[in-house]
């Protein structure tokens, strides 16, 4: 039992409860009473650019970050060259930065998926949930892995019973802080990590046992051959555009004040991602050439650290080349840290299954208070199922590039058509993930064990690995928006043309939209106004067979939507609304929206007025 580690294990521990408990009480005393889903889920709206750029860099820089950086630059088969998630993921940062995070924070969505609920549906949402909740639970299962294998290391604890154990102690203070405990332990992860690594990186460089890492690069710089470059530009892409559509990142850019501060805060966090990059690939470049069996530890294999253990690499050079108080900050800081990034995934794939999945399709009548509670108790269940993957999955980096790939192929074609594709329907949506699905499976996957059904070019094989040199998830995600758009933009055209065509409609996407001077005009029935802040003034006139007459009413078409123009948006929950004027026997409605600036009260809640005269009244 190394006690040392154990200490500062528990020190650590207790610091980031504590941190995370008081998080907790400190957003009870600003008025957020948790009974809201915009409290529990983006803190209210009110997270500030300080903390706003840390726990968005926070989010990337986790157990499987500098884990996986470190495990990826000593594996004598890859090197530094092949560490690229690094790079990826702070390109995606800046990528999201420049085309999605302003415009998603303007329209005032509460989670990731509201777009695709308001576009294509409740059914068609909690099918793109599944990609969605898989990324999730891999990218937990990879730094729960990472944070197994640092305990095992500093108390010699099996993996599993670490696993088990740390993640526990995350999801607790998770459970009752929500994103402001998650944002404020994030701050402190990062100072932990900074601290933590660059305290030792001066230790294990000058070991006895070591060697100046410039004359072994070309041991630990690895090499990308020409007929490898298109694998390696697919994984490039997959990070980058693949690490764009997660709920983890949109958390922190709905939850800033502004959107202009949502796009500060990708940007700025892009250069902390690079920047904590650093210290993991130098301690991976210091263990390539170190000699280990000089050292206590003794499972070395022809005097270097087997397959199986590479994934330890970070922890084994903090306890093995640093000084007793050295490995005791950066064993305790680094497991502090990787621990504290699992919150932020669990509660971001908790938060759309209670609010889209959940509340549109099994729970219709669900308050505010039981949405939360319904979270609440999805946080144990991904938990669960991120603890069975970090302890069945061998590599962290393995682990770390599976929890993209999905998401690159499904859900990055699927959001830019949603945002930017104005006729993009549900026929398109399903179609594009059938499609996306389809030709990814088929490609294979060896960390899966999953063979390919059709051989690419340059196809790689051999007795233990195999996989595609063509770009097969590039290829896969280009041929899932084709046909979204293709599709949607077919379809769209075929019901618009003719109301009687609408008996064909079977998603039921589309319906009949009559004006005051008798025209008739098809619009999708998914684009509800409801999210946004429509022009004034608007009437809504529901006849006695229930058809809609749209009353002063802009026969603009918004870019996005399809729909009325608009400008700046109001939050989902306004979503209910809309949905009485389906249901109205007859009578006038009209809806009132201010724009973002209209503030009522301190809480910053949406002005809205909504004043219903029955005909009976008239």
């Amino acid at each position: 039992m190394y006690i040392p580690g154990l200490v500062a294990i528990i020190i650590f521990y207790l610091l980031i409860l504590l941190v995370g408990f008081w998080a907790a009480r400190k957003s009870r005393k600003n008025g957020q009473s948790g009974t809201e889903t915009e409290d529990v889920m983006l803190a209210g709206r009110n997270i500030g650019l300080l903390v706003g750029i840390f726990t968005m860099t926070a989010t990337w820089v986790g157990g499987g970050y500098i884990n996986g950086t470190a495990e990826n630059t000593y594996n004598p088969a890859q090197g530094l060259v092949w560490c690229i998630a690094p790079i990826g993921y702070a390109a995606s940062l800046i990528v999201g930065g420049l085309f999605f995070a302003n415009r998603m924070r303007s329209l005032g969505f509460v989670t990731m998926l509201d777009p695709f609920q308001n576009k294509f549906g409740d059914r068609m949402c909690g099918l793109l949930f599944i990609p969605a909740l898989m990324g999730e639970v891999f990218w937990t299962g990879a730094i729960l892995s990472a944070l197994g294998a640092t305990l095992g290391v500093i108390v010699e604890l099996d993996q599993q019973t670490s696993v088990i154990v740390s993640a526990c102690i995350a999801l607790l203070y998770t459970l009752f802080g929500g994103l402001y405990s998650v944002a404020y332990t994030d701050v402190v992860q990062l100072f932990c990590i900074f601290v933590g690594l660059w305290i030792s990186i001066p230790f294990a460089m000058t070991h006895t046992a070591t060697v100046s890492i410039s004359s072994t690069w070309s041991r630990w710089r690895g090499t990308v051959l020409l007929i490898d470059a298109p694998y390696y530009v697919d994984n490039f892409l997959m990070l980058t555009l693949g690490g764009i559509p997660w709920q983890v990142y949109f958390q922190r850019v709905l939850s800033s004040k502004t959107a202009a501060q949502a796009q500060i805060l990708s940007y700025v966090a892009a250069l902390g991602c690079f920047a904590m990059a650093i210290p993991s690939v130098l301690i991976g470049a210091v263990a390539a050439k170190y000699h280990w069996t000089l050292t206590e530890y003794n499972q070395t294999v022809d005097g270097v650290i087997p397959d199986d253990q590479m994934k330890l690499v970070l922890p084994l050079v903090l306890r093995y080349l640093c000084p007793v108080w050295v490995a005791f900050i950066g064993l305790g800081a680094v497991s502090a840290a990787v621990m504290s990034s699992s919150d932020s995934s669990v509660l971001s794939a908790a938060s759309m299954f209670a609010r889209n999945v959940v509340k549109p399709l099994v729970w219709q009548s669900a308050t505010e208070r039981q949405v939360i509670w319904v979270m609440r108790a999805s946080i144990f269940v991904v938990g669960a199922m991120a603890c069975a993957l970090a302890i069945y999955i061998k590599s962290i980096y393995g682990l770390w590039y599976l929890c993209s790939d999905l998401v690159y192929v499904i859900l990055f074609p699927q959001l830019i058509c949603v945002l930017y594709v104005r006729f993009a329907n549900t026929y398109g949506s399903l179609s594009g993930y059938i499609v996306g699905l389809f030709v990814r499976l088929t490609a294979g996957e060896s960390m899966l064990n999953l063979p390919p059904l059709f051989i690419y070019p340059n196809y790689y094989d051999d007795p233990t690995s195999f996989y595609q040199r063509f770009p097969t998830k590039t290829f896969a995600m280009i041929c899932s928006m084709i046909v979204t758009v293709l599709f949607s933009y077919i379809t769209d055209r075929f019901f618009r043309a003719n109301s009687g065509r609408l008996r064909f409609d079977v998603f039921h996407c589309y319906k009949e939209r009559h004006s005051a001077t008798g025209s008739v005009r098809i619009g999708n029935r998914f684009n509800r106004p409801s999210i946004r802040t429509v022009k004034l003034p608007v009437q809504v006139t529901c006849a006695a067979n229930g058809e809609e007459v749209i009353v002063n009413a802009d026969n603009e078409e918004d870019e996005v939507t399809g729909q009325e123009k608009v400008v700046e948006s109001t939050d989902l929950n306004q979503s209910n609304n809309s949905r009485m004027e389906d249901n109205a026997t007859g009578g006038v409605t009209r809806i009132s929206f201010y724009e973002n600036n209209v503030k009522d009260g301190k809480k910053g809640k949406m002005k809205r007025s909504l004043q219903t005269t029955n005909q009976a009244d008239l």
